[in-house]
């Protein structure tokens, strides 16, 4: 059980999963979101502190002629390099921790969805009273990545293998969504599961 007020639904799923087209649904049926991703990209905006530590670790080649953080430069960087990683991570976790439990005490809908691609990785499963995975076939996961981030299949794999294992995900999760049809079906699920998400938070 968290120790927020409102009940919290961790959302999470591998790449291409279907996890943002159901957090969009999500908030159609009124359920506030709070992005551990646009947190993230909000924590090391040009004049954060953040910012500036990774520029002063990484060097100004971190950062883009507008000032911003250059991402796939950042990517390459500790995409090979587990101690690079590793700093990051220890410079960022916390600060992104500490945003999400700003903006989930600030939702008012009727319970809200932590949405986060790192949500066991990085125990932020700890602030939710319940987690929801969304699972595909990897097939279809490449599938769907590649189209949508117009990169090669090769490519997606490679963050695959770099994310938690489909299994161990599932493992984890209170409820899955196995999303391997239409959007449709999984429009429904999601209609289920906010009834179900709404009776539960009426309960705390």
């Amino acid at each position: 059980m968290s120790s927020f007020n409102c009940f919290v639904v961790g959302l999470t799923g591998g790449i291409g999963s279907g996890k943002s087209t159901a957090s969009q649904y999500f908030e159609q049926l009124g359920i506030h979101i709070v992005n551990a991703d646009q947190v993230a990209r909000d924590c090391v905006m040009p004049g954060t502190s953040a910012l500036d530590e990774i520029i002063n670790h990484f060097g100004k080649k971190i950062i883009d002629k507008n000032g911003d953080l250059n991402r796939s430069e950042l990517r390459k960087i500790i995409f090979d390099n587990e101690s690079a990683k590793m700093w990051l991570e220890q410079l960022l976790h916390p600060i992104i921790r500490d945003e999400l439990i700003l903006r989930i005490n600030k939702a008012s809908s009727v319970y809200v969805i932590l949405e986060s691609p790192l949500l066991f990785e990085t125990k932020q499963d700890s602030l939710t009273d319940t987690t929801l995975v969304i699972d595909s076939p990897i097939e279809l996961q490449i599938k769907r990545a590649s189209k949508r981030d117009q990169t090669s299949e090769e490519a997606i794999k490679k963050i695959i293998n770099s994310q938690m294992k489909r299994e161990e995900r599932i493992k984890m999760a209170t409820f899955v969504i196995e999303n391997k049809n239409n959007v449709n079906d999984l429009k429904k699920h999601v209609k289920l599961l906010h009834e179900k998400f709404t009776k539960l938070a009426a309960k705390k």
